[in-house]
């Protein structure tokens, strides 16, 4: 059984940073590339960062490239979201998932195995 499970996550001031950590079991993370999505109230779910199975190819979502950096640790099976110069609208439920190439990288077609979430707030 695959299991995703994110943290760290919490509240934050403008300008502040948190590193997001997406920890999975039943599944080897080098053998896939990954996701992460955030969720707003009364909002879709959104792409954020998209990780390739090699590691070396990233992609972001505009609002936040230069902001955001993912990256694995495949010893600890372990997909990160750093998250620096945070800003009022980042504030969401963000999520991680393993891209299973059924659709683009942006949308959450293309994804399994969901975490449950976790919820960043950041203040103005």
């Amino acid at each position: 059984q695959v299991q995703l499970v994110e943290s760290g996550g919490g509240l934050v001031q403008a300008g502040g940073s948190l590193r997001l950590s997406c920890a999975a079991s039943g599944r080897t993370f080098s053998n896939d590339a990954q996701g992460w999505f955030r969720q707003a109230p009364g909002k879709e779910r959104e792409f954020v960062a998209f990780l390739s199975r090699s590691g070396d190819w990233t992609y972001y979502a505009d609002s936040v490239k230069g902001r955001f950096t993912i990256s694995r640790d495949n010893a600890k099976n372990t997909v990160y979201l750093q998250m620096n110069s945070l800003k009022p609208e980042d504030t969401a439920v963000y999520y991680c998932a393993v891209y299973i190439n059924l659709s683009t990288i942006l949308s959450t077609e293309g994804y399994r195995y969901w975490g449950q979430g976790t919820q960043v707030t950041v203040s103005s």
